[in-house]
């Protein structure tokens, strides 16, 4: 399909740039989807289920750095006191197909954030247009750290204070796998998400909806949110919630400065 100048472009003719960017990133997707079948063993036995082990590198990170700061094996995890169980006669089936279109969608993001820019490309200016590489290459790093962050730091709290937590000796945790797929998913792709932060930030601010001023007015709110999502994802001690805090609170104050960039260089712009 030939690419039209932006002001010769109607509506429909967005709509229909944007089709064939959803077809083409789905496509992408279940290719890497049915690649990552064929390594479907390694990727649950050592990488979904590897927090579920009490050797787990996080657990020994921590264990080692609470006899560092003097709090004896305040923090060691010895034991993971829960199992998964399957309950669904197709619930494994369905755990596989969706986990791989997960591993899809991340190892494919790349590609789909060159489709994101071949789609708003048009409306930037010619000098904008020549940062494509460093657009693709900023925002998928961001998005994989990201992810990195949610596996090794999130869901290994998340399992460890969700399976230690007991109202009663008498009940017993027992996970279903498809509560435990969803916390490692929704928390890779969040924090994922999240580490585009800055990048979103960029646009907004470009588009005139977002300012260094406001998000600097608001800053205090961020923090009592950002607080409130490391109490919830972490154990119950301070040393877990600092290290979970510590990069979400860069990662504002980072899109905060790139907001005050972006302001400064249009006022240059304009003169």
């Amino acid at each position: 399909m030939a690419k039209k100048n932006l002001n010769e472009m109607s509506f429909l003719d967005h709509l229909e740039e944007l089709r064939w960017l959803l077809v083409r990133s789905t496509i992408a997707i279940l290719i890497l989807a049915t690649v990552t079948f064929f390594i479907s063993d390694y990727i649950f036995d050592v990488i979904i289920f590897g927090p579920t082990n009490a050797n787990f590198i996080t657990y020994r990170f921590f264990c080692d750095l609470s006899n560092q700061l003097g709090f004896a094996e305040s923090i060691c995890v010895t034991e993971m006191p829960f199992i998964i169980q399957n309950t669904n006669m197709e619930g494994q089936i369905n755990v596989l197909i969706w986990t791989c279109i997960t591993a899809g969608f991340i190892l494919g993001f790349p590609f789909i954030l060159w489709e994101v820019w071949k789609f708003i490309s048009p409306a930037l200016y010619d000098t904008e247009k020549k940062h494509a590489k460093l657009f693709i290459f900023s925002s998928s790093l961001l998005f994989f750290l990201g992810v990195l962050f949610g596996y090794y730091v999130i869901v290994p709290m998340s399992v460890n204070f969700f399976a230690t937590f007991t109202i009663s000796d008498v009940v017993k945790n027992q996970f279903s796998i498809d509560s435990y797929i969803g916390l490692v998913k929704t928390s890779v792709i969040a924090c994922g998400l999240f580490f585009e932060l800055p990048i979103i930030i960029y646009f907004l601010t470009k588009l005139g909806l977002v300012t260094p001023v406001f998000l600097r007015k608001y800053w205090k709110y961020a923090v009592i949110i950002i607080l409130i999502v490391a109490a919830i994802v972490t154990p119950p001690d301070v040393v877990s919630q600092i290290i979970v805090t510590i990069p979400m609170l860069l990662i504002y104050e980072a899109s905060i400065l790139i907001s005050k960039i972006v302001v400064k260089n249009q006022k240059k712009v304009n003169g």
